[in-house]
């Protein structure tokens, strides 16, 4: 039986009900606890460390102290770094060669829900294997297919019951003063030491989440003029209309004000989308394309290679193809493409949703690091980010994301598969399909790739219908 709990991103859900509950957090911090203290005592060293870091949902309180006491309770120390985007919760973690990390955010969804993503002491997420063995510490057992999480049902394994430090045992917590400053230091490292961003005029849409104060803070500091959107989060606000799904907000600030460059950051600031001065948006892909090649050029683009997930548009290919690049492709998920890359001792990877991994200065994808090393590009290159973008020419490609009852297994949609058949011959080998469930909500998306665009739009029209209808079948027999 596979994860339950833990999605392509960690776990995530409406905050205080089922897997993002008070009580389901408490175990998740007892769980982890466990694991850090078997692996303490096995290596014969003192009491483990954990930072945990959170971006400005309200929520965060709910989850953060929920988790505090589940680790303090398994003999942990914990120590707070308060709202940090994710990376920089990576990047402490390394730094303070703590044991794990844990970064509670809902990422790029709405402030209702929340998550919590764990990084191992090296600063990467944990693989899936780390991830089941914690759900069943958690729980006792895996949970059965479709089975509902209620939390009164997660009360801890019979290991968790009989590791309960007492007296002088018992972890405790503090805050980290410096987190932000720590985080400022290691960003400005995607910026070579020669260059700076002076005479840039930039717009930084901060989501109103966690990177609202630093991503500002590091822009300045680097000489560019900085207009900030989305830097007032009152716990409710975030991605509220703002950041890197919601760009309006950014192309009109970017037209106004004449800039030359606009960045978009998400919720927990791990991706990172940019709009240049004709205020056209530039994707995951583009940003990849042109980062890919300029490091290519430069001989730093290791194994020659980019690693990205199906969801990329195929223009990416035939971008880097021209530079002698190669793409290598994986499943939908930042942590799988960072998997690819340590496998293959690559240092660029990416996915078409912003998240940029630029391996050589964080663990994890960084929007700040990302937006950095294409400001470093433009100033270097003397080139406008209009110019990088338009390095890549995407493919026409419609994508439709739905809601769905429940997520059968794929190869079970008999009416489903046939129709992808019949898209995948309609394309006549100039294009591709991908159909897909979410993995962090009940979500299914379709999507179609190829030379014309009203004829993605109908495949993609045509299979959606398809496929929800089978769904809906499925679920009411």
């Amino acid at each position: 039986m596979g994860r339950t709990l833990f999605g392509t991103d960690g776990m995530r859900g409406c905050a205080n009900e089922g897997a993002m509950s008070a009580e389901v957090a408490l175990q998740l911090g007892r769980a982890v606890g466990y694991v850090l203290c078997q692996q303490r005592s096995r290596k014969g060293r003192s009491r483990p460390q954990v930072v945990i870091g959170k971006d400005t949902r309200v929520s965060g309180y709910l989850i953060e102290n929920a988790l505090v006491a589940g680790l303090c309770s398994a003999g942990v120390d914990v120590f707070l770094a308060g709202p940090l985007p994710t990376p920089g919760v990576a990047s402490l973690t390394q730094s303070r060669r703590a044991d794990a990390g844990l970064m509670i955010s809902a990422s790029h969804n709405p402030f209702e829900d929340n998550g919590v993503k764990i990084f191992a002491s090296d600063g990467y997420k944990l693989p899936d294997e780390a991830e089941l063995q914690i759900e069943q510490l958690m729980r006792g057992a895996t949970l059965s297919e479709g089975e509902v999480i209620d939390p009164r049902d997660w009360r801890g394994s019979d290991l968790l019951h009989s590791h309960r430090p007492t007296g002088s045992e018992i972890g405790r917590a503090a805050r980290i003063s410096d987190a932000l400053g720590r985080y400022n230091v290691m960003a400005k490292r995607a910026l070579p030491r020669h260059l700076t961003l002076s005479g840039l005029k930039v717009v930084v849409d901060c989501a109103n989440g966690a990177a609202y104060r630093v991503a500002p803070e590091v822009l300045s500091e680097l000489g560019a003029e900085v207009i900030a959107i989305g830097d007032q989060p009152n716990g409710i606000n975030i991605n509220d209309h703002c950041g890197a799904t919601h760009t309006d907000a950014l192309i009109e600030c970017v037209g106004r004000e004449r800039a030359d460059v606009g960045i978009a950051l998400d919720g927990d600031a791990d991706r990172c989308i940019l709009v240049d001065e004709q205020q056209q948006v530039l994707d995951g892909d583009q940003i990849l394309a042109a980062l890919g090649r300029s490091m290519s050029q430069r001989d730093s683009l290791r194994g020659q290679r980019v690693v990205t997930t199906v969801m990329s548009n195929i223009g990416l290919e035939a971008a880097l193809e021209h530079h002698g690049v190669k793409v290598e492709r994986v499943q939908v998920g930042d942590r799988y493409v960072v998997a690819k890359m340590r496998e293959l001792d690559l240092n660029l990877g990416g996915e078409q949703s912003g998240h940029t991994i630029l391996r050589d200065i964080a663990t994890t994808g960084d929007g700040l690091v990302t937006a950095l090393s294409m400001l470093g590009v433009m100033v270097s290159e003397e080139k406008r980010l209009s110019e990088l973008g338009a390095e890549m020419q995407h493919f026409p490609q419609a994508l439709k994301s739905f809601t769905v009852s429940s997520k059968p297994p794929l190869e079970s949609l008999d009416l489903t598969q046939q129709a992808i058949k019949r898209a995948e011959t309609d394309l006549s080998g100039r294009g591709r399909v991908l159909v897909r469930y979410s993995g962090t909500q009940k979500m299914a998306r379709v999507m179609v790739e190829g030379e014309d665009l009203g004829q993605v739009e109908l495949l993609t029209e045509e299979l959606s219908e398809v496929m929800v209808r089978e769904i809906e079948r499925k679920g009411g027999s």
